[in-house]
């Protein structure tokens, strides 16, 4: 009886697996049949016109580009720092647990929240206007939560036997994380930075109320200014263009440029994530 009711079971999990890969398969599809036709070396390369109803989207891509490295360069630092924290020199007590509870539960919060408080608190009261600064810091903030929870579970997924025999032959508590811990946990902690940064990349909600202007046909000169923003982009031309009938094939192809980008970025942290692991096995 057992074995009949675990043959179910398996058989529902796979059903499962096999819908949800049917369902994403057919939307890629859908995204690269309709947006390759659109797809050309003036559309990613030259300046929108007419409202964004003709010509290419080259501030778009710059402008995500920006935002993304802006947003790594704030988030990675400070999450793997606080995760380097919380797993190897925080107390394990009722504060430390709330902490950590509370981390969980910001990774959990609406995108539009984060963007109604980078607009209240790096737009409005730090005064830093509607720019590429205070868009970066807002998502920065939104993937922090998910970059500190996955770099803890893979530092505490480390052995302490790493810890002890680094400890025990007169290294300091820094030298072993930085010898014995860190790089033995780069492929979680990679691993959890791609997940942050893909959310980070498609976004909407954050970048409309802080930095994303629609129809912006000139490249930033400083992280004070507004840009372009391929997923705000992709978002006016389906809901908010006059035309947004005349304009379908350009909505595919924005849409499948955003998907090469997130996918490019995913494929290279993928190629990180395995040199680390083959370099530092345990």
């Amino acid at each position: 009886m057992s074995t009949g009711k675990e043959q179910v079971i398996y058989w529902l999990i796979r059903m499962v697996m096999y819908a949800i890969v049917m369902v994403i398969g057919y939307i890629i599809f859908d995204i690269v049949w309709h947006g390759l036709p659109a797809l050309s070396w003036d559309f990613i390369s030259q300046y929108p016109r007419k409202g964004g109803a003709e010509g290419g989207i080259l501030p778009a891509i710059v402008g995500t580009l920006s935002l993304l490295v802006g947003t790594i360069a704030v988030s990675l630092p400070l999450g793997i720092c606080s995760a380097i924290y919380l797993s190897e020199y925080a107390e394990q007590s009722r504060f430390t647990a709330m902490i950590r509870l509370a981390i969980i539960t910001l990774a959990g919060v609406p995108s539009i929240v984060y963007g109604l408080f980078g607009l209240g608190f790096f737009v409005l009261l730090l005064n830093f206007g509607t720019s590429i600064l205070a868009g970066c810091l807002t998502l920065a903030c939104m993937i922090l939560p998910t970059i500190i929870v996955s770099s803890e579970e893979a530092l505490r997924a480390v052995p302490s036997g790493y810890r002890d025999a680094s400890l025990a032959l007169g290294a300091t508590k820094w030298e072993t994380i930085r010898t014995n811990v860190l790089p033995y946990s780069l492929s979680g902690i990679i691993t959890g930075s791609i997940l942050g940064i893909g959310r980070a990349a498609g976004e909407t909600a954050p970048i409309l109320l802080t930095v994303a202007a629609f129809y912006l046909p000139r490249l930033p000169n400083s992280i004070f200014d507004q840009v372009m923003a391929l997923p705000y982009h992709l978002y006016i031309l389906a809901t908010q263009h006059p035309e947004a009938d005349k304009v379908l094939p350009l909505q595919y192809a924005t849409a499948l440029v955003l998907l090469l980008l997130v996918l490019g970025l995913s494929l290279g942290a993928i190629f990180i994530r395995i040199h680390f692991r083959k370099k530092y096995r345990w």
